[in-house]
Formats: structure tokens, C-alpha cells, sequence
């Protein structure tokens, strides 16, 4: 390295005709010439992916590209991928937190479909969302309808009839 700084700075010196110069040209010289400049001089940063930049775990980058391998528009903005990816770690962090505590109150430790299922249709505003998804291997919720429980009998005396059955 100190011999390649050492040759460009005799090529300038060459160059421009021996030591008279003006100041511009000097600190060029004194730039070219100095150790210190190669220490200052920027080392190839690594790459920062698009996704770290924005601070998310879902990749930007594949986003764009099936953005724009979809054909969804002529042209896909910078924005439109970050945008995307952000919305989609939102919901499936939603997700996971749901199933996880589905997953919890059933003694598991361990998410299957069952308690992604279970997590969705629980949920108002997400099964509102995939109200028409079906989730393989999720199964239904536990639901009896009113009609085929039996009545209770009341024993109170605000009551007017009675149960049909006593059990």
C-alpha cells in the first residue's frame, strides 16, 4: 500500500512538472502522499440489507422482487416493499402471540394448527380477516348450540314456568 501511495504521488509529481504548483495542487499532493490518508480513506462498508435498515425481520428485498415478478404494477415504489414487509411481520407476530397463548392454556409447548386455528377464530378482527381460509388440520371450534342444551330449572321466585325436563 505505502508503495502505491508512493508511485502516485511520483506520477503527480511528473505530471504536473516538477514542485511548482499552485496551493489546490499541493493538497492534493500532501493527500495523495500521506499515510494518514489511507487510514482515513473509507473501508468497504459490508452490505446492510433493506430489512435491517428498516429494523424488520421479514426480507424486504424478496418482497420487492416478487412485487415486481407479479406484475401487480407497471412499476413498484422504494416504499411499497418496506410498507409490505412491515405489515406482514405485524400479523404474524399477531398470529404467534395468539397461538402461543392458545398453545399455553392447553398445557403445550409446542404450536400446532389446532391452536392457530383456535388463535384466528377467537380473535374478531383476524377472523374477519380469514374468515374465508381454511387452516389444514385446525379443526372447529367447540360450539353447542343453545337449543340442544338442556334447560335449566328454576327454583326462583321470579320464575313462571317451569323446565320441561328435571334433571
Amino acid at each position: 500500500m505505502l508503495l502505491l501511495q508512493f508511485l502516485c504521488c511520483l506520477i503527480s509529481v511528473v505530471i504536473l512538472g516538477g514542485l511548482d504548483f499552485n496551493l489546490k495542487q499541493e493538497m492534493l499532493f500532501l493527500r495523495l502522499c500521506s499515510t494518514r490518508a489511507a487510514e482515513e480513506s473509507p473501508r468497504p462498508r459490508s452490505q446492510v440489507s433493506r430489512s435491517s435498515k428498516a429494523g424488520l425481520q421479514f426480507p424486504v428485498g424478496r418482497i420487492a422482487r416478487f412485487l415486481k415478478a407479479g406484475k401487480y404494477a407497471q412499476r413498484v415504489g422504494a416504499g411499497a416493499p418496506v410498507y409490505l414487509s412491515a405489515v406482514l411481520e405485524y400479523l404474524a407476530a399477531e398470529v404467534l402471540e395468539l397461538a402461543g397463548n392458545a398453545a399455553r392454556d392447553n398445557k403445550k409447548s409446542r404450536i400446532v394448527p389446532r391452536h392457530i386455528q383456535l388463535a384466528v377464530r377467537n380473535d374478531e378482527e383476524l377472523s374477519k380477516l380469514l374468515g374465508a381460509v381454511t387452516i389444514a388440520n385446525g379443526g372447529v371450534l367447540p360450539n353447542i348450540h343453545q337449543t340442544l342444551l338442556p334447560k335449566k330449572v328454576g327454583k326462583g321466585k321470579g320464575e313462571i314456568g317451569s323446565a320441561s325436563q328435571e334433571f
